[in-house]
């Protein structure tokens, strides 16, 4: 069931998504080449808890022991950070990062471009992330989850590239898995109707080829089926009466004409 928020709720996810919003301009300012991820994992762990006093809320979720996930190259999500894992030279890197600070839990990702990235890789993460804002910008009250879907799609297709069919947004809160599932494709006009005081993440996986994925034998590590790249862009929103409030949004972020605020 579909949780709306009231204004006091709504305040306290806007101060996780804050504290959120800091955690990534923390890493934006590092250069990540040369780094293990479990090294940034841990640089992120400090940060959180020893910083900003908050709680990392992927930690034991699901019996996960890390407070990211950090997902390289063909890697589409759900990296696991590892000690022998290091981030070289024109890699693309997904970190994917949840934050809990009274009792409300923000959920946010951005892919890094590490160095000197290929030309065709800068693009997928270009137009990842377009389509996470052109989902976003379909998000007010009245619209419909089945608009934000197509919106993602029709963008990625439109550029030669496949959404991610097997994972999806979700609705978060006090729980980081809430109802509704937010999929990256659907029919305009269909699905959910969006309500002033939800809460949900906006998060598309983009894939240079195929939309088909595997799970490696870790069992969180979700690659690409044909080892292509893959890209995703993350945030958490909330519909308001005029349109949509990104409440991860961070300092340095500009958010593109079309995204009624």
């Amino acid at each position: 069931m579909t949780t709306i928020k009231t204004p006091p709720e709504l305040a306290l996810m806007r101060e996780s998504g804050r504290l959120l919003a800091q955690v990534f301009g923390m890493l934006d300012a590092r250069s990540l080449a040369g780094m293990s991820t479990l090294a940034i994992n841990d640089l992120v762990e400090h940060y959180i808890v020893d910083e900003l006093k908050a709680r990392p809320a992927s930690k034991g979720q699901y019996d996960f022991a890390y407070v990211l996930n950090s997902s390289i190259n063909q890697v589409v999500c759900h990296g696991v950070p590892d000690a022998a894992e290091i981030i070289r030279n024109g890699d693309i890197v997904n970190l994917d990062i949840t934050l809990e600070k009274n009792g409300f839990i923000a959920d946010s990702s951005k892919t890094y471009l590490v160095g000197a990235v290929a030309p065709a890789a800068r693009r997928l993460v270009r137009v990842a992330e377009e389509a996470m804002w052109k989902g976003i910008a379909q998000v007010r009250a009245g619209a419909r989850l089945g608009d934000v879907g197509a919106a993602i799609d029709r963008h990625a297709k439109q550029h030669g590239y496949a959404v991610v069919r097997d994972f999806c947004g979700h609705g978060i809160g006090r729980e980081m898995h809430e109802a509704p599932e937010v999929l990256n494709y659907g029919r305009p006009g269909s699905g959910a109707v969006l309500q002033e005081g939800m809460t949900f993440t906006v998060e598309p996986m983009v894939n240079q080829g195929t939309r088909k994925v595997v799970t490696i034998d870790d069992g969180w590590r979700v690659e690409t089926g044909d080892g292509k790249l893959s890209a995703q862009f993350e945030h958490t929103v909330a519909v308001t009466a005029t349109g949509v409030e990104i409440l991860t949004l961070r300092a340095n972020e500009v958010v593109p004409r079309g995204v009624r605020r």
